[in-house]
């Protein structure tokens, strides 16, 4: 077989001088400030002493904060140089399967100790509790991606860490419960019957698959009972969605280093800080009328909350203990069906991204899983690298768009996040490969019943 000379690899990479020193808010930037959260029994607006049990002070601030930019600490940005800057490649070979004329970018976070983007936050997360001096971390995890990276960052900072990992996650993939154990952390299968809130919904049988509403709740009641122990999000809030842009500060860099400008930004979206972290600095371009991609969001099929959810002020837990966060939501008693993408299970989507959608500066589109992993197989049968379930749904619609290209002949250059590997994700490409994946028909009466829960304002 002759081989191809005209495939070559085209890799972006920036040296360490050129990581960014700060985080990108975009709420400055915004035509209208996106709605506060509200506290859960008089439905005004929360203030720091109400998320001081949960959080600290330097990270509340950062979640209400007016500022453009946040200076991240030198220590930090330490631990960032371990894998930071992160890579972007042009999917030259990706392209050629699909005969496609669009360029295809994506910019890989797999390359962290974690194996994901999550260590983005995780690692400034844990300093600012251990500079505050906390002793312990609580939290939830899906995939197990975020459970990991905060587990990672804990050891870093010699923090303890507590983990209630979703029950279908921790039973179909427990080297990821051992590499969280790795680094120090304990596990819980989540409903348990450590908490309160565990045992309640646990007791019903619908819940045993679990769900990060659920998990959430357990661990912010572990959290709040011990004034030395506070609560860690992986995604949905503000501060979280703030440490991620890291990753579209960087990709503005490279992509300006390829010469191109995308016209197409995709990312995954479960809570929403991958695809915060990717687009709000091309965002800011595009407000700024530097540039003009189309912004989409990629959710799945099964649990799609821009898509099919309302936009209502609901809890960010399944038992009601966060405040009230007005959001994309399918409401907080909803338990997705246990797909393969354990990080895209979340009722609600991020308040500032659902805000952005609300103001039409993004879409969205949600994706079957079984189209997922068509794509996903396609992408490391020609890329190398075998994606985490999360990002296949970014690239599933990367490859649609792609092949609309090459009908079309439009000129179309895509960038999108991977925002992870799948080395512990095995048993879902299992599933994909001998034919046992199926696609979940969601209907409008599964939905009615949590979205029935949500409060009445």
């Amino acid at each position: 077989m002759a081989v191809d000379e005209t495939v070559r690899q085209h890799k972006y990479l920036l040296d360490e001088s050129q990581m960014p020193t700060a985080w990108y808010n975009i709420i400055p930037d915004l035509p209208e400030p996106p709605p506060p959260p509200l506290h859960p029994g008089t439905h005004e607006p929360v203030g720091p002493e109400d998320l001081m049990p949960l959080f600290p002070m330097a990270l509340i601030m950062q979640e209400v904060s007016q500022d453009r930019y946040i200076e991240i600490p030198g220590a930090v940005q330490d631990i960032y140089r371990q894998w930071r800057p992160s890579p972007l490649f042009r999917a030259h070979r990706l392209e050629k399967l699909l005969d496609t004329p669009a360029r295809i970018y994506y910019k890989y976070e797999g390359v962290s100790p974690a194996g994901s983007h999550k260590p983005n936050t995780s690692v400034p997360q844990a300093y600012y509790n251990a500079v505050e001096g906390i002793r312990k971390l609580t939290t939830e995890t899906g995939a197990g991606q975020w459970g990991t990276a905060l587990a990672f960052a804990c050891a870093l900072f010699g923090l303890e860490c507590e983990v209630w990992q979703v029950g279908a996650s921790y039973d179909a993939k427990p080297y990821r419960r051992l590499m969280i154990e790795a680094f120090g952390g304990e596990v819980h299968r989540s409903p348990s019957d450590l908490t309160n809130a565990g045992r309640m919904l646990g007791a019903n049988p619908a819940n045993q698959s679990g769900s990060l509403g659920i998990a959430i709740s357990e661990a912010v009641e572990a959290a709040v009972a011990d004034p030395t122990v506070r609560y860690a999000l992986g995604s949905v809030l503000n501060h979280v969605l703030l440490h991620q842009t890291i990753i579209g500060e960087e990709a503005l860099k490279q992509m300006a280093m390829a010469g191109d400008t995308p016209s197409l930004i995709v990312g995954c979206t479960g809570g929403g800080s991958n695809f915060a972290g990717l687009s709000f600095p091309f965002l800011r371009e595009k407000l700024a009328g530097n540039i003009n991609p189309r912004i989409l969001a990629a959710e799945p099929a099964s649990c799609p909350s821009l898509t099919r959810g309302v936009y209502a002020y609901d809890f960010g837990d399944t038992a009601g203990m966060t405040p009230l966060m007005k959001m994309h939501t399918l409401g907080h008693d909803f338990v997705p069906d246990p797909i393969h993408a354990g990080g895209l299970r979340y009722h609600g989507m991020a308040p500032l991204i659902s805000h952005i959608y609300e103001l039409g500066l993004m879409d969205a589109e949600a994706v079957p899983q079984t189209e997922c992993f068509s794509a996903a197989v396609k992408f490391a049968r020609t890329e190398g690298i075998v994606p985490a379930p999360e990002p296949t749904h970014a690239i599933a619609l990367a490859v649609r768009e792609a092949l609309k290209a090459k009908e079309t002949g439009e000129e179309t250059v895509i960038l999108t996040a991977l925002c992870g590997h799948g080395h512990f994700d095995l048993p879902a490409y299992d599933a994909y490969l001998n034919g046992r994946m199926e696609d979940e028909a969601v209907s409008d009466e599964r939905f009615a019943s949590a979205l029935s829960t949500i409060p009445v304002m």
